[in-house]
This record gives C-alpha cells, sequence and structure tokens, in this order.
C-alpha cells in the first residue's frame, strides 16, 4: 500500500533529507539527463563547426542538468495525486511523503532562479528562448491530464535546447537547427513511448492520458515509424550541415541501436520496455560520436 497522499514520514535527519531531494531530482537515475544532453550536444559540434565556445558548452551543459532537475521537480508535483497509485513510481519522495509538495515547488523555482542566472550570462537574447523552454518544461506535465500526446510537449522541452544552442553559438537559427529539432521530437515520442508501454497497465486503471495508450496494440509499429522519422530527418541534417562518412557510421549504429529497441519490446513486458527506453542513450551517443569524428577528421 501506498503512504496517503500528504501524510508525511516522521522527521528525517539531514542526510536522509538530502537524500530525499537528490531522488527528487534524479540524481540516482542519470538517463534523462543524458537524453536531455546528446541533443544539446549535437547541436553545440554542429553550430561551432565542431569548435563550441567553451563558456558555451559549460553553461549548455550545466543548463541541461539544472532544467532536467527542475522539470523533474515540477513533474512529481504534478503527478503527487498519481504516483502513489503506480508501482513504479511510488517511492518516490513526493509520493511516499518523504517532502512536502510545497517543497517540491520551491525546488523547482530555485533551479529556474540558476537556470537563469546561466543563460544571463548568454545575453538578453537568450533569456527570452529560455523563457520558452521553461514554460515547456514547467507544462508538460500537466498535459497527460488533456491529451494522449504528452510525449509531444515533452519533445519540444527536450529539443528546446537546438535552436538555444544555434542561437548562442552564431547568433541566428538556421534551417539545420529546425530538423534536428523534429527529430529530436520524433526520436522523443519514440522513446518516452516506450518509456509509457511499462506503465500502461495503471495508466489505463486509473486514466492517465499517453501515446502508449493512445497508440494500443499497434504501439511498436507507431514506435517503428517515429524511429525511422528521426533517422530520417537526423540524415537530412547532416546533409544540411554537410557532414560525412563518420556521421553516417553513427546513424548506422544509432539504427542498430533502434532495431535492438524494437526487439526489446516485441512482448511489451515492462522491464523489457524500460530497458528499451534506457537503450537510447546509445542512440544519443552513436549520433554525437559520428558529429564529433566527422569534425575531429574532416
Amino acid at each position: 500500500m501506498s503512504r496517503p497522499l500528504n501524510k508525511l514520514a516522521p522527521a528525517a535527519g539531514w542526510s536522509q533529507r538530502l537524500n530525499a531531494y537528490l531522488r527528487l531530482v534524479r540524481m540516482d537515475r542519470p538517463i534523462g539527463t543524458l537524453l536531455l544532453l546528446w541533443p544539446t550536444l549535437w547541436a553545440l559540434w554542429i553550430a561551432g563547426a565542431g569548435k563550441p565556445s567553451a563558456h558555451v558548452f559549460v553553461v549548455f551543459v550545466l543548463g541541461v542538468w539544472v532544467m532536467r532537475s527542475a522539470g523533474c521537480a515540477i513533474n512529481d508535483f504534478a503527478d503527487r495525486h498519481i504516483d502513489p497509485e503506480v508501482e513504479r513510481t511510488r517511492a518516490r519522495p513526493l509520493a511516499a511523503g518523504e517532502i512536502a509538495p510545497a517543497e517540491a515547488l520551491a525546488v523547482f523555482g530555485a533551479l529556474l532562479l540558476v537556470a537563469l542566472l546561466l543563460v544571463m550570462t548568454l545575453g538578453a537574447a537568450m533569456v527570452k528562448l529560455a523563457a520558452i523552454g521553461a514554460l515547456l518544461a514547467a507544462t508538460y506535465p500537466f498535459f497527460k491530464r488533456f491529451t494522449h500526446l504528452p510525449q509531444l510537449i515533452l519533445g519540444a522541452a527536450f529539443g528546446w535546447g537546438i535552436p538555444m544552442a544555434f542561437a548562442a553559438q552564431t547568433g541566428h537559427i538556421p534551417a539545420v537547427a529546425w530538423v534536428l529539432f523534429a527529430a529530436n521530437v520524433a526520436w522523443t515520442m519514440a522513446y518516452d513511448t516506450m518509456y509509457a508501454m511499462a506503465d500502461r497497465k495503471d495508466d489505463l486503471r486509473i486514466g492517465v492520458k499517453s501515446t502508449a495508450v493512445l497508440f494500443g496494440r499497434h504501439d511498436r509499429l507507431l514506435v517503428g515509424i517515429l524511429q525511422l522519422a528521426t533517422l530520417g530527418l537526423l540524415a537530412a541534417a547532416g546533409v544540411l550541415a554537410q557532414l560525412g562518412l563518420w556521421y553516417a557510421i553513427g546513424l548506422g549504429l544509432a539504427a542498430v541501436s533502434a532495431f535492438y529497441q524494437q526487439f526489446l519490446i516485441r512482448s511489451r513486458d515492462e522491464r523489457a520496455c524500460f530497458d528499451a527506453f534506457i537503450n537510447n542513450s546509445w542512440f544519443g551517443a552513436a549520433v554525437y560520436c559520428g558529429v564529433l569524428l566527422h569534425y575531429t577528421f574532416t
């Protein structure tokens, strides 16, 4: 049985409290940070022609960690009535009563302030773009109440660092940035559908909406179409950026990763679907290695 909502656990020592805050922002689960980091690195390397500004690089890498952590805090606040009912999430600090909802909001606000201070070092124009990213991160968790496509909003939130990276590095947002952005939206929808497939039984019971619920028995087919769209858009971005053989090899390895994910989800086993979701870090890393090697050896 899950702990009754809003009934806090007995006061814990400072170490247990710190542990709860770290788990709130998923410091124990870095996969989300990696899935946000890889497309940001794609964009930074292409925008900088293999030599991104050190200042821009540091700001964006730190920003990835801060914004992913902020997104986790607001997600758990939004899902505070849902997580206790889902087997995989009922041990989260807010769902388990280790921290209060107001504390999660305070963490979210503090992290947004840190993100603002980081982006202010890049100039006023970047603050406007960052505000859009913050709005996407803050509102995404609530979309599962109204639409079966919250993964689409998540894709926009996770991909917003791409146009921001080009703007910070070059002062404008070229066509290749939007192609990469579209690729990331399709990719995010694919891997987050796998993630949602692991929770589909609970989601159907409590009425949570997701692409996994929407796709139903066609889930593997539609995930496959999204994966193909991702690879196609990444190939188009490579053409626009004049990336060569190394990038093609990277896309080939990413395609192997996508095929393996389809193998994992073939039986729709909950654990296997979650493993397929985790495997997407290798997909993102393969694409980045292709970009990095192109600029290193070309």
